[in-house]
């Protein structure tokens, strides 16, 4: 049997199926959720953040999980490559700060359909509700699998593109790496990334959905800084989320004593930040100072400010000394939140961990323990940052996968 099995129709999975069936290859992807791709549908907070328009060394400096393990992969279908091919499929697509790259009509479940209409277009088979149980194998060698209902479907080559563990009612329940041990692979450390926080702190539950723009959050595990950048931060009913937090996040869920410290005026020095205190002071100074703060937050995080400061927020703006705008200053410039823990991993963006890397050849995505057996996407040891670093790592190595399957990289 000539097939080429592709077990899961996601964002990986789809390409390895379009690439294997353009290549002239007969295709049957398996997807066990009643259609294909719900998780891409769901990207991007609907938006479906494709790729990051970027060189090939900075992708893999945001890709802390073994990012050097995809070099080949990102070669051989580098951001502009990615722009390119859902031009093709009628996705067109714009560049957003950072590099972002997302489609035009910022419609997630658009680019789900669009890529499973091109993968079928191209002549693969996506076969829906079919979860499959076992891989089968035949002399050490990927030869098919057994679905749950007991049916087998032989193959010539297997690709194992599941997903991670993250957004299980997508389908992505870690069933791959329960697959992948069948076959003798090692299976790393699962565990959430790019999750929202629980914090210590009980203030930004009071100010649950409030977003904080263009504020600086570095991350520290004890007293290391390991993690700064500017952006935003989301307050929630359990702590915080938001794209800083999630990248954060990366670098806290393992480490002791993990911390934030928000800057919530990160364009402004101390001595900047004074100088438009004591202004916006002087303009209100007979007013209450919870009164006065308006112009330099969100009325919301006033109370909370001033409370972490000790500054009596009833007091007139002409009481306010030096010593009271020193505390509010560095309260502002330095808001710290402790890290209770990381939030489940059902809710996390990315897994972390998976299949080893080191038993996977990273110009074919071919396993190097089973042969005929492939990986591609999440189900990998391989993780990114937000910015559509993870999208693409799906596109690429699902592509690759499915161009070895023709044998130009075996």
């Amino acid at each position: 049997m000539d097939r080429v099995l592709i077990i899961g129709a996601g964002a990986a999975g789809l390409f390895a199926a379009l690439t294997a069936a353009r290549r002239g290859r007969p295709v049957l992807a398996l997807e066990k959720m009643p259609r294909p791709a719900l998780k891409l549908g769901l990207t991007g907070k609907g938006r479906c953040n494709l790729t990051n328009l970027c060189e090939v060394d900075e992708f893999i400096a945001h890709v802390p999980g073994n990012g050097r393990f995809l070099r080949p992969a990102l070669y051989a279908f580098t951001p502009q490559d990615a722009i390119g091919f859902f031009a093709e499929i009628g996705v067109q697509t714009k560049v957003e700060r950072g590099h972002r790259v997302f489609p035009v009509s910022e419609d997630a479940p658009l680019v789900a359909r669009s890529l499973a209409g091109a993968a079928r277009a191209s002549g693969a088979v996506i076969r829906t509700s079919a979860p499959v149980a076992e891989i089968l194998l035949d002399g050490g060698r990927a030869a098919g699998v057994r679905l749950e209902d007991g049916e087998e479907v032989p193959a010539r080559a297997v690709v194992l593109a599941t997903g991670g563990a993250s957004y299980p009612a997508t389908g992505s329940t870690g069933d791959g790496y329960r697959l992948a041990c069948q076959c003798g692979h090692t299976v790393t450390e699962i565990r959430p990334s790019l999750v929202p926080l629980e914090t210590q702190e009980h203030w930004p539950r009071l100010c649950q959905g409030l977003a904080l723009k263009h504020v600086g959050v570095q991350a520290f595990t004890g007293s290391r800084s390991v993690y700064r950048e500017v952006g935003e931060v989301l307050c929630t009913h359990f702590g915080v989320s938001g794209p800083l937090v999630l990248t954060a996040s990366r670098h806290l869920v393992d480490a002791a004593h993990p911390k934030l410290a928000i800057d919530l005026k990160p364009g402004l020095s101390p001595e900047q930040l004074d100088a438009r205190l004591q202004r916006d002071l002087a303009a209100g100074r007979n007013r209450q100072l919870k009164n006065s703060l308006g112009a330099l937050l969100p009325q919301r995080l006033i109370p909370v400010v001033l409370e972490l400061a000790g500054v009596p927020p009833d007091l007139p703006c002409h009481s306010i000394t030096k010593a009271h705008r020193r505390r509010l200053g560095e309260t502002l410039k330095g808001l710290v939140l402790h890290i209770t823990r990381p939030r489940p991993i059902a809710e996390a963006v990315i897994t972390a961990g998976g299949v080893s890397t080191r038993e996977v050849n990273p110009g074919t995505m071919e396993s190097r323990v089973t042969p005929g057996l492939f990986f591609a996407g999440e189900v990998l040891d391989v993780d990114g940052y937000t910015g559509g670093f993870n999208l693409h790592i799906a596109w690429a190595t699902g592509r690759l996968a499915g161009m070895a399957e023709m044998g130009t990289g075996t």
